[in-house]
């Protein structure tokens, strides 16, 4: 069986469009996105869904916001969880 093409967590939009927003792909190589988007979605829990539209009928405001502002925090705590690693491996 094969899951269809479309099927994705909303999640990953919310993290882009943050990364986007704090413009972190003009302050960063891709590699180090890449970490911090996988320790990003880690902290998150999974929505997944098939259509970005499916969410905007169906999600409350509130609950809207919610979802950004876990992403916030999420990309806060991992930001610094970066910034330390690296600060400790350059000793």
């Amino acid at each position: 069986m094969k899951f269809d093409d479309d099927i994705h967590n909303y999640y990953e939009r919310l993290v882009v469009d943050r990364i986007e927003e704090l413009e972190l792909d003009k302050q960063y190589e891709q590699e180090f996105l890449a970490d911090l988007c996988c320790l990003v979605l880690n902290q998150l829990p999974p929505r997944y869904i098939r259509h970005e539209v499916d969410m905007a009928f169906f999600l409350p405001p509130s609950k809207r916001l919610d979802m950004e502002m876990q992403v916030h925090k999420a990309i806060t705590e991992a930001l610094e969880f970066l910034k330390n690693r690296k600060r400790d491996e350059n000793g």
